[in-house]
């Protein structure tokens, strides 16, 4: 069986990558194919992360064993086949690739191809130049500071700045600490 992927960017518009690997392939394989075709260093950090429907993050695949504390499971890209966690057309996962910035690629699962098997991964289609690997620190300052603040930002379209006033706050200026009580002000 034979795995097709569709790989975009939200960064670069006219970014697109498909690569058919056997669907008995590990993810490692997958990554190493992910970098031959973008031209991403292989020192850097990188995660796959199968989604839901609407792109959340469901389960994290790493590059290299993580010292985890929890009670969650550790996937490794060498251990894990592609067949044991992917099943279905239209499966999306995200390809972490900059760990300082959240950067991603973001891949579906477009089709399955029965009854037949590939040696090594192939990229059948390169459109496009790939997204930069990293972001040096003043690229990441200036665009956090590009954020939208918009009405949105306080997580309700109908915020209003000029419903903040001072009424319901009104004695508050008047607290005074008392010595002792571990009150910070």
């Amino acid at each position: 069986m034979i795995f097709k992927f569709l790989i975009l960017s939200d960064e670069v518009e006219n970014f697109r990558r498909e690569i058919t690997i056997d669907a008995d392939a590990t993810f490692l394989d997958l990554y190493k194919a992910i970098l031959e075709c973008t031209g991403f260093s292989n020192r850097e950090m990188a995660s796959f992360f199968l989604c839901d429907g609407k792109w959340r993050k469901e389960k994290e695949i790493t590059l290299v064993e993580m010292d985890t504390y929890s009670d969650e499971d550790s996937f490794i890209m060498e251990e894990c086949v592609l067949s044991d966690f992917l099943e279905d057309e239209k499966q999306k996962l995200m390809f972490v690739f900059d760990y300082l910035t959240e950067r991603a690629l973001y891949i579906e699962l477009s089709e399955i191809i029965t009854g037949k098997s590939q040696k090594k991964p192939l990229c059948t289609l390169s459109v496009g130049e790939a997204p930069r690997q990293q972001m040096n620190i003043e690229e990441v300052r200036v665009e956090s500071l590009s954020a939208d603040m918009g009405e949105s930002f306080y997580g309700d379209e109908s915020f209003d700045m000029e419903e903040l006033d001072r009424e319901g706050f009104e004695g508050l200026d008047e607290i005074t600490p008392e010595p002792g009580d571990g009150t910070l002000y």
